[in-house]
């Protein structure tokens, strides 16, 4: 209390300037309308731009979930148009009733969305984790994508997250092939560049160029046909020279991923259990 007292004595001068000048710009505005006019019109003014810092920091604070419903989007809307592309193709020739169904295969699809926790780019052997797990329905060898393109391969779960094994792995090898055409090869990465892939075992008599997309073939239980994977950025020879080579530029920049969904389709479990007792019947 003495402190207090000592300095309202030592400062006594400067608190009744501050207070006589408060009356004063009281009395200037309240009874001048030239100068209340001013004076609200710059409260607004600053109430405005503070009001839109506002909204500006909960759309930031918001993008999160946003570019998590503008992956599942953008998939779905890849799926629809591959299907509709293909319904259209069958409506061209003479098409059987199981052809015609070919176009409905994409409905059985679930799509589970995840958020990048941690990730690497830069090792031969990258790993990736995700927040949703085995209690979210997640399950080892289910396909991982975001809205721009395929992400990688489940390699194990736990209750509420997940390892991936994404593209960027000397492990990963996906089934791919060159739209519109039925040549497919496997896309494997060479451990060099995050942003590009191989695709190999493409034949030679391949009719291709530079600019063509890739997209996943559908050889296997864990992505669906059509799915986006890049576009061949150059072409070489293959080592034994019998076929070609592709450098396949990614869709997905790996250092930059923050959202994604994990692909559960529709008796995906099923599948692989009878490929894998086929495989252990012919191995005997």
């Amino acid at each position: 209390m003495r402190a207090l007292l000592d300095f309202i004595a030592k400062y006594y001068h400067w608190l009744i300037f501050i207070v006589l000048e408060g009356i004063s710009f009281v009395l200037l505005f309240q009874f001048n309308h030239y100068q209340n006019s001013v004076w609200l019109t710059t409260a607004n003014t600053v109430v405005g731009t503070v009001n839109e810092w506002e909204q500006r920091a909960l759309r930031y604070i918001t993008l999160g979930d946003v570019n998590e419903m503008l992956t599942q989007r953008n998939l779905l809307l890849e799926q629809n148009n591959r299907a509709l592309a293909e319904y259209i193709e069958t409506l061209t020739h003479d098409s059987t009733r199981s052809e015609l169904l070919q176009a409905d295969r994409l409905e059985g699809i679930t799509l589970i969305p995840a958020r990048v926790t941690t990730n690497s780019v830069m090792r031969r052997d990258n790993l990736m984790t995700i927040d949703a797990g085995y209690d979210d329905g997640v399950r080892p060898e289910m396909g991982v994508v975001s809205g721009t393109g395929v992400v990688g391969i489940v390699y194990m779960t736990a209750p509420h997250y997940a390892i991936v094994m994404p593209l960027l792995n000397s492990h990963s090898n996906i089934s791919c092939r060159l739209r519109g055409s039925q040549y497919f090869g496997y896309l494997k990465w060479d451990g060099r560049s995050p942003l590009y892939a191989v695709l190999d075992d493409i034949p030679r008599h391949a009719r291709f160029k530079v600019g063509d997309i890739v997209e996943t073939s559908g050889f296997s239980a864990v992505f669906p046909a059509g799915l986006f994977m890049g576009k061949v950025h150059s072409i070489e020879n293959s080592d034994d020279g019998l076929s070609y080579k592709l450098i396949v530029h990614l869709s997905i920049d790996f250092s930059r991923l923050q959202n994604v969904c994990v692909v559960a389709q529709e008796f995906q479990a099923e599948i692989r259990d009878l490929e894998q007792r086929a495989d252990s019947l012919m191995n005997q």
